[in-house]
């Protein structure tokens, strides 16, 4: 655990250090004074999002026991300002923008063979929905292939070595052919793009060929006209579920769904720093050569 602190600390601080300047910059006040995007605590940005970050890899399923049982008292040597669990708590919406950022910053490389999938986000069980509070007005209902649900969907991007190379979250009744959510998602990718029969549409597959990108699906069993495939992607086809077992790492492993978030902003600080966290497994779900 300590080198995966440090080594988590290193690649956070690095990019603040890049980051704070650029948006302080950016970022205008009507009085004109200086803008500052350091936590108004003892406690460094750089420090509150490694804390944020380590969390998702430290096998902890809640944040109230990681932060008091491990960080206060047995990791207290790497962050000697250290301030108690409800002021951090407090802090945690600070790191949602350059979270988010870093986030981005970590994705792979395209490699000319992606993928491309979205998963629920649930936010309560659907019995409790009317009863539900922090997300009221804001969280929709939404179908999947396992049911119904009551939260948000997660669409993610990703090559054949599992690493992620975009994502953005939706409302739960958002279509995963949206063209906006795909032109996000698709923005850094070329070559082949493979997906399940959710994402069959004449119009998205016109349109991701318009920017170099081929959109490879299974074809439905009553299609009117059926055309033939070539036999490699037949195989890469077959391994879409690489992208299934990037969605159970996230939910799983780093943790980014749960059902007791108190507010919407802790909520996507624990999003996006499980996606972050994610960039530091060691080993990631891939297609063997």
């Amino acid at each position: 655990m300590d080198d995966l602190i440090i080594s988590v600390f290193y690649e956070i601080d690095n990019f603040c250090k890049e980051f704070i300047p650029y948006m302080e910059q950016q970022c205008i006040q009507n009085d004109n004074s200086p803008v500052s995007l350091e936590l108004p605590s003892r406690l460094c940005l750089s420090e509150a999002m490694t804390i944020c970050a380590v969390f998702h890899l430290s096998g902890y399923r809640t944040f109230k026991w990681f932060y008091q049982r491990l960080i206060l008292k047995t990791y207290k040597k790497f962050f000697p300002n250290l301030v108690s669990y409800n002021r951090f708590v407090e802090l945690m919406p600070y790191t949602a923008l350059p979270m988010a950022f870093f986030a981005c910053s970590r994705g792979g490389k395209c490699t000319g063979t992606s993928f491309v999938d979205s998963t629920t986000i649930d936010v309560c069980d659907n019995h409790r929905i009317k009863q539900h509070k922090v997300f009221k007005d804001i969280a929709q209902r939404g179908k999947s292939s396992t049911g119904w649900f009551y939260g948000f969907k997660l669409h993610i991007s990703i090559n054949d070595c599992g690493e992620i190379l975009g994502f953005c979250l939706t409302l739960g009744n958002k279509d995963d052919r949206d063209p906006k959510v795909m032109e996000h998602l698709t923005k850094n990718i070329f070559g082949k793009l493979f997906a399940d029969k959710g994402y069959i549409s004449k119009k998205l597959a016109a349109q991701l060929q318009e920017n170099g990108i081929q959109l490879v699906t299974k074809q439905k069993k009553n299609a009117k006209t059926k055309s033939l495939m070539e036999l490699s992607d037949k195989i890469l086809l077959r391994k879409r579920a690489v992208i299934e077992s990037v969605n159970d790492f996230l939910k799983n492993i780093c943790q980014i769904e749960h059902s007791r978030h108190r507010s919407c902003c802790n909520f996507v600080v624990n999003l996006v720093s499980g996606i972050a966290a994610y960039s530091f497994l060691p080993k990631k779900p891939s297609i063997q050569p």
